[in-house]
C-alpha cells in the first residue's frame, strides 16, 4: 500500500497536517500475504497487464497536499513523502512523479519519494495541481502498484492589497443636496482567496474628503455628509477613498483610489443687475431695429439655470423702443421701435426687468428670482433733410394753361432747431421734357413749356429741397399732375372716305357711312354733328342725313349719274363737336360715278381721274430734266457764297495794326455788357409772344439758382412769365445761335459772391504770359498773334 510520511519541517506543520490514506484491496489473481507481496511471474505480468485495461478497485487513494505560497527560503520547500508498503527499504522500489508541473515546480526523491517544491509558488497565478505518481521495480522497470493521481492545494496567505479596477472614478451631484444623498459606489478587488481567512475581507474608509462627503465601510457607496453645499463656493471636490482587507485589522493591506466629484448646478441664485441706472444715448435719424445699447444682469447660475428674459416693464419709452434677449451672451438688446426726432422729444425713460424662465420650487424661498434697473435714453439730434408737407402733391392743370403759370405752391421746412432757409429745384430726370420749373426761394411750381393731354396726360415730377446752409441735405417730395383736358382738337374723319355711285342709282340711295374721331375726351363723352359745308348746303347731287349716333348717310338727291357728264364728285361735310368752344373741321368724300349691273354691283369705273400715266412724253422729261438742272446751279451758288464768307479777313502787310479795332460779339461782360441784351426788354410784358417753331438742337435748361441767392431777389410772376416764353421761343426758334440768349442777371459780377465771370476783367495787370505759341497756328490766326505781340523766330512783327 501507499503511504505518505509526516513532514518533519517544523514550519510546515501550520495549516497542513500528513495526509492520510485509504487502504485499499489489489483485486489480483495473486495472493497478498500480510501485507507483502511475492514478485510476478511472466504469466502473472500478462495478466496484470490485461487487468490494468479493466475497470478494478484502487489500491490506494491519495488525499490532498497543502503547500504554502509564496515561500522565500533557500532550500527546497517540503511538500510530502510517498511509500509503498512493498518498499523494503533496500532501494529496490523507484519512484516517479509526472502531471503539472513534474519535473519543474514539483520533484521527487526516487529512493525516500520526498516531494519538494524548487519554485515559489503564487496561488494568485495557481492554486492547485495535479500530479500522478508511479512505483517501479528499480531493476526491471516494471510497476510495483498501479499509478495514482493526486492534487498538491496552494495554501493563501494575504499577499495581496486591495484594488480599485475602475478607478479613478468621475461622478457629480447636485448642489444643495440632502445629506445622505447617493454619490457613487466603488469597488475593491483583492486577489486572496475569500475562502480561506480574512486575506479578501475588505473595508472601505475614507482618507480625503471629510467632512462633504463619507463611505459604507461594507458596500463602498459615497453619500454627501454635508448639508446646503453650494457650487458657487465650491465647485469640484477630490475624494480618496481607502479599501483595506484583514477585516481592517492590523496588519491589513490596502489599496486606495480617487473620485472626483462635481457639484452641479441647480437654480439657486436669483439675477441681479450689477447697474441700477444705465445711460444711452441715440441719433434721432437711427433706423428702426437699430441698437441703443445692451443690459445685463449677473447670475451665478450655469446653464439653462442661468437662462434669462428681459421686458420693458414701465417708462415713457414703451412704444418707442423695444429689447430682445440674445440668447448665447443672455443680454438684453435695446432696439428703436419707432422714428425718433430729436425736436419733439430728447429723451425716455425705460424700466427693464430681467428673470429667469426657469424656476425651481424648492428654491423660491431664497428671494425673487427678477430684479429690474433704469435706463435713461438721450436722442441726438442730427441734421435732418427737409421734410415737405404734405408727403405728396397731386396737382390738376387745364392743357391751355399759359407758360409761367405757377400751378402749385411746394412747401418743405428743415425739422431742426435751426430751421434753415430751404431752396427748391426739380429732379430733372423726373421731368425730361422740362415742361416745369420750380421757384429757388417760394416753392412755386410753374409751367415752362404748352402742356398737351393728347400727348402727354400725367406728369409724375420729383421736387428737391435742399438746405442753404448744407446742401448734402436734401429733401424729396412727388408731384403728380393730371393734365385736364380742353376742347383744342377739332374732329375729323376717322378715316379717308371714297364713294361709288352707280349710273343706274336712284334718289335717295345710301351710297356712304361716316364716322369722326377726336382726340379730346370731354367728361360727358363725344357727340359729334355733321351738315354739308355752306358752299355744298344746296348740292342737287347728294344730301347728308346726321344719325344722331355720331354716324351720318351720305345718300344720292338725284338719279341719272353719267361717267361721260362727270366720274367724280367731291363732297365737303362739316363736322362739329359738343365741346366749349365747339371746334369743327370740313372732310371731303370723293365719290366716283361707275357702271353697275342690274344688282347694283360695280363693273367698272372711270381710272383716268385717279391712275397716273404709264409713260411720260417727250415734252415732260425736258421740262423735268430743266427743273433738275436750275436746282444744281442754285445749290451751287449757295455754296460758293457761303465759302467767301468763310474767307479770314487779310489786311494789308503795310496797314498799321495798332490803329485798327477788332470787334468780337462772341462773347459778353455779364450783367455789364448792356448791348448784348437790352435788360428793360425783359420787363414790358406784352413783348412776350409765343412763336411756335420747330427747333431740334436745343432743349430748356432750367437749373436751380446759387443756394446764395437772398430772399429778397425774386422775380414777380411778369417777368418769370416773359423770360420763360423768351425761353421757349429760342429754343422752338431753329435759326437761333446754338446758346441761350437767357441772361440771369444780380447773380454774378461785381459785388455778388460769385464776383465776375467776364473773361476781359479776368486780368487788369499787365502780364508776363508769353503768346508766342500762337505763331503756330498758322495765317488764319496771324492777326491774333499781332495783336498779342508774338514774333516769329527773326524777331520781326507780322
Amino acid at each position: 500500500m501507499w503511504t505518505s510520511g509526516r513532514m518533519s519541517n517544523a514550519k510546515n506543520l501550520f495549516g497542513l497536517g500528513v495526509s492520510l490514506y485509504f487502504w485499499g484491496l489489489m483485486d489480483l489473481t495473486t495472493t497478498v500475504l500480510s501485507g507483502s507481496a511475492r514478485p510476478l511471474t511472466e504469466g502473472q505480468e500478462d495478466n496484470l497487464s490485461d487487468k490494468l485495461h479493466q475497470r478494478m478497485k484502487r489500491s490506494w487513494v491519495w488525499n490532498q497536499f497543502f503547500v504554502l505560497e509564496e515561500y522565500t527560503g533557500t532550500d527546497p520547500l517540503y511538500v510530502g513523502k510517498l511509500h509503498s508498503d512493498m518498499d523494503r527499504g533496500d532501494g529496490s522500489i523507484k519512484y516517479i512523479l509526472s502531471g503539472e508541473g513534474a519535473g519543474i515546480v514539483f520533484t521527487i526523491d526516487d529512493t525516500t519519494g520526498d516531494i519538494h517544491a524548487i519554485q515559489r509558488l503564487d496561488r494568485e497565478e495557481r492554486s492547485q495541481y495535479t500530479l500522478r505518481a508511479q512505483a517501479l521495480d528499480r531493476r526491471t522497470g516494471r510497476p510495483m502498484e498501479p499509478e495514482s493521481e493526486f492534487i498538491i492545494k496552494i495554501q493563501d496567505i494575504n499577499d495581496n492589497e486591495p484594488k480599485f479596477l475602475d478607478g479613478p472614478y468621475i461622478a457629480s451631484v447636485p448642489e444643495m443636496s440632502p445629506v445622505g444623498t447617493s454619490v457613487i459606489q466603488v469597488t475593491a478587488t483583492d486577489a486572496d482567496d475569500p475562502t480561506y481567512g480574512n486575506s479578501a475581507r475588505v473595508v472601505y474608509s475614507i482618507l480625503q474628503g471629510q467632512p462633504y462627503f463619507s463611505v459604507d465601510s461594507r458596500t463602498g457607496l459615497i453619500r454627501t455628509a454635508l448639508m446646503n453645499m453650494d457650487r458657487e463656493a465650491k465647485e469640484y471636490y477630490e475624494v480618496i477613498i481607502q479599501a483595506k482587507d484583514m477585516g481592517g485589522q492590523l496588519g491589513g493591506l490596502a489599496g486606495t483610489t480617487t473620485v472626483n466629484i462635481t457639484l452641479s448646478d441647480v437654480n439657486d441664485n436669483p439675477p441681479r443687475f450689477p447697474q441700477k441706472h444705465y445711460q444711452m444715448s441715440v441719433l434721432e435719424s437711427a433706423p428702426i431695429s437699430s441698437t441703443v445699447g445692451r443690459v445685463v444682469a449677473k447670475d451665478l447660475d450655469e446653464g439653462i439655470n442661468a437662462e434669462m428674459k428681459y421686458s420693458l416693464v414701465d417708462g415713457d419709452g414703451l412704444d418707442v423702443f423695444d429689447i430682445n434677449t440674445d440668447p448665447n451672451y443672455q443680454v438684453g438688446i435695446i432696439t428703436v421701435r419707432k422714428p425718433l426726432s430729436f425736436e419733439s422729444k430728447k429723451s425716455y425713460t425705460l424700466k427693464v426687468e430681467g428673470a429667469n424662465p426657469h424656476l425651481e420650487m424648492r428654491f423660491l424661498n431664497l428671494g425673487p428670482f427678477r430684479d429690474t434697473t433704469t435706463v435713461h435714453i438721450s436722442v441726438e439730434d442730427v441734421d435732418e433733410p427737409p421734410v415737405f408737407e404734405p408727403s405728396i402733391y397731386f396737382v390738376e392743370v387745364p392743357e391751355d394753361v399759359e407758360i409761367g403759370t405757377t400751378i402749385q405752391i411746394i412747401s418743405a421746412k428743415d425739422p431742426d432747431v435751426t430751421n434753415n432757409s430751404i431752396r427748391y429745384s426739380i429732379d430733372r430726370s423726373s421731368d425730361p421734357g422740362r415742361f416745369f420749373y420750380v421757384d429757388i426761394t417760394s416753392g412755386a411750381l410753374m409751367t415752362a413749356r404748352p402742356l398737351d393731354r393728347e400727348d402727354i396726360s400725367w406728369h409724375n415730377i420729383t421736387v428737391l429741397a435742399m438746405e442753404l446752409n448744407n446742401p448734402s441735405q436734401v429733401g424729396s417730395v412727388s408731384v403728380t399732375v393730371k393734365v385736364l383736358d380742353v376742347n383744342d382738337n377739332a374732329p375729323e374723319f376717322a378715316r379717308f372716305y371714297e364713294a361709288f355711285v352707280c349710273e343706274n342709282a336712284k334718289a335717295g340711295q345710301l351710297i356712304q357711312t361716316v364716322s369722326a374721331i377726336d382726340k379730346d375726351d370731354p367728361q360727358e363723352g363725344q357727340h359729334f354733328y355733321y351738315s354739308l359745308a355752306p358752299e355744298a348746303a344746296n348740292n342737287p347731287n347728294f344730301t347728308l342725313r346726321d344719325n344722331q349716333d355720331n354716324t351720318a348717310w351720305v345718300l344720292t338727291r338725284r338719279s341719272g349719274f353719267r361717267q361721260n357728264e362727270q366720274n367724280t364728285f367731291y363732297l365737303p361735310i362739316l363736322i362739329s363737336d359738343n365741346g366749349r368752344p365747339v371746334l369743327s373741321s370740313t372732310g371731303t368724300l370723293t365719290v366716283h360715278v361707275c357702271s353697275c349691273d342690274e344688282e347694283g354691283m360695280v363693273m367698272s369705273c372711270n381710272a383716268e381721274a385717279y391712275v397716273l400715266p404709264v409713260s411720260l412724253s417727250r415734252g415732260a422729261l425736258i421740262a423735268i430734266l430743266a427743273c433738275i438742272f436750275v436746282l444744281l446751279v442754285l445749290v451751287l451758288l449757295i455754296l460758293s457764297m457761303r465759302r467767301q464768307r468763310k474767307q479770314p479777313y487779310i489786311i494789308d502787310e503795310e496797314e498799321n495794326i495798332h490803329e485798327n479795332i477788332v470787334r468780337y460779339d462772341d462773347e459778353g461782360g455779364g450783367e455789364e455788357d448792356t448791348e448784348a441784351f437790352d435788360i428793360a426788354a425783359m420787363w414790358n410784358p406784352r413783348e412776350a409772344q409765343l412763336v411756335v417753331k420747330n427747333r431740334q438742337d436745343m432743349l430748356p435748361e432750367i437749373e436751380s439758382l446759387s443756394r446764395y441767392v437772398p430772399q429778397a431777389c425774386v422775380m414777380d410772376n411778369n417777368v418769370h412769365n416773359y423770360v420763360l416764353t423768351k425761353l421757349y421761343e429760342a429754343d422752338m426758334d431753329l435759326w437761333a445761335p446754338p446758346f441761350d440768349s437767357l441772361q440771369t442777371y444780380m447773380f454774378e459780377g461785381n459785388g455778388s459772391v460769385a464776383e465776375s465771370l467776364s473773361s476781359l476783367q479776368s486780368v487788369t495787370t499787365d502780364s508776363d504770359q508769353s503768346y508766342d505759341y500762337l505763331t503756330d497756328w498758322g495765317p488764319r490766326f496771324k492777326k491774333l498773334a499781332e495783336m498779342y505781340g508774338a514774333t516769329d523766330n527773326s524777331g520781326a512783327l507780322w
